[in-house]
């Protein structure tokens, strides 16, 4: 049976407007001016110190009580993506080429409920910040505020963070001690060759040849260089070369990504890649420089943090509906680089089946407002453990 404190039910309805609103308004990364001000002005309504532009556009909110000197804090993300929304629902995307279609309106809602519950109840000593991550997808918004100072500025013992989870039915959460999400690099491969006449390719050296070579070689590297217990991908994305019939061009570009579950396992791929795209176009003729890029860490979960979640968890819906030790998920999150400072926990929350089931980053996707609650309890009641008075 679930058991969530009175007052999250009793502004479901509340929380359910805020996040509709913030849907129907998306804003990219470092853009989310209005998303953060909408934040800072809730906050301040429930009588929260507010820090404006941590980390360009996020948000910090302090609520102290009592007299003690711990400290946890609490993170959601804030941006959109750039997707068409293809839904028909009253509350879709308002801009063109804009939409959340992460959640991300979900987990802002979400953090904002928990801040507006723990301002009114005030049943913890000591000191909770709400932290308003902007630009989560790829642009280095946990980064950004880190480099601004955010835990010298506000300093955690410990910090928690959600993401929903399509698939997973709404009141059941998975808790995963340790690696559970794969850092992610982005690679460009420029190959230059030497120019020529579609009819006489004698005359030249074709970089689109040498990219397909090393297109294949680089399939090697996860098969042959990561041991077979270990998990990492490099998938290849992109080909750029050319732009007329008759002409063999002199550039080619390779682009792709690549995840893995270790700092160690990513730079070794890196170094490869490198290696590799020289070696093969060396071999025949050409020259290729690589830009490899670690956009996000490996997400890794401090097992104490990871099994106190769990426990909050089990506290809200019961243990059977805790996963306790979920897949690994080959996707990225930027929350990885704030647990690398910060001993803390990565959860999901599910978001159902049904028309919120689909995958995120699709135009059908909208976060299930089923799950606000629930995520809103689980701060709430991490808080209130994690301060408990005396």
């Amino acid at each position: 049976m679930t058991r969530l404190p009175p007052l999250v039910e009793a502004h479901h309805a509340e929380f359910t407007a805020w996040r509709r609103d913030l849907h129907a308004h998306p804003e990219l990364g470092f853009a989310e001016t209005r998303t953060a001000a909408l934040v800072a002005e809730r906050l301040e309504s429930f009588g929260i110190e507010v820090h404006r532009g941590v980390g360009r556009t996020g948000v910090v909110g302090v609520l102290r009580n009592g007299t003690s000197t711990r400290r946890i804090g609490l993170r959601a993300d804030m941006d959109a993506l750039p997707i068409e929304e293809g839904n028909t629902f009253a509350h879709r995307s308002t801009h063109a080429g804009r939409m959340h279609a992460c959640g991300h309106d979900g987990h802002t809602a979400m953090l904002l409920g928990a801040a507006k519950v723990l301002a009114a109840t005030r049943d913890f000593d000591g000191t909770v910040h709400f932290v308003f991550q902007p630009a989560e997808e790829g642009l280095g918004g946990a980064k950004a505020m880190i480099e601004d100072g955010l835990f010298e500025r506000f300093p955690c013992d410990a910090i928690f963070g959600m993401h929903n989870r399509p698939k997973l039915p709404v009141g059941r959460y998975a808790v995963r001690s340790g690696p559970m999400m794969a850092g992610g690099a982005f690679f460009d491969v420029d190959i230059v060759g030497v120019g020529a006449h579609g009819a006489r390719p004698e005359t030249g050296v074709d970089p689109i040849m040498v990219g397909t070579q090393i297109a294949s070689a680089l399939q090697t590297i996860v098969s042959r260089n990561v041991a077979p217990v270990d998990t990492a991908v490099l998938s290849i994305t992109q080909f750029h070369a050319g732009d007329a019939y008759n002409v063999i061009p002199q550039t080619a570009r390779l682009s792709g990504t690549v995840r893995a579950f270790s700092n160690a396992t990513m730079s070794m791929i890196g170094e490869r890649i490198a290696r590799t795209a020289a070696g093969v176009a060396a071999a025949m003729g050409a020259s290729a420089s690589v830009d490899f890029r670690v956009n996000f860490a490996p997400t890794v979960n401090d097992p104490v943090q990871a099994e106190f979640a769990a426990s909050v968890c089990a506290e809200l819906v019961g243990a059977d509906n805790v996963q306790r030790d979920p897949p690994l998920i080959m996707a990225s999150e930027d929350f990885s680089f704030m647990l690398e400072r910060v001993p803390g926990c990565y959860l999901n929350i599910g978001n159902g089946d049904g028309e919120s089931g689909c995958e995120v980053h699709n135009p059908a996707y909208d976060f299930n407002d089923a799950a606000i609650p629930l995520g809103v309890a689980f701060f709430v009641r991490a808080v209130e453990r994690r301060l408990a008075r005396g």
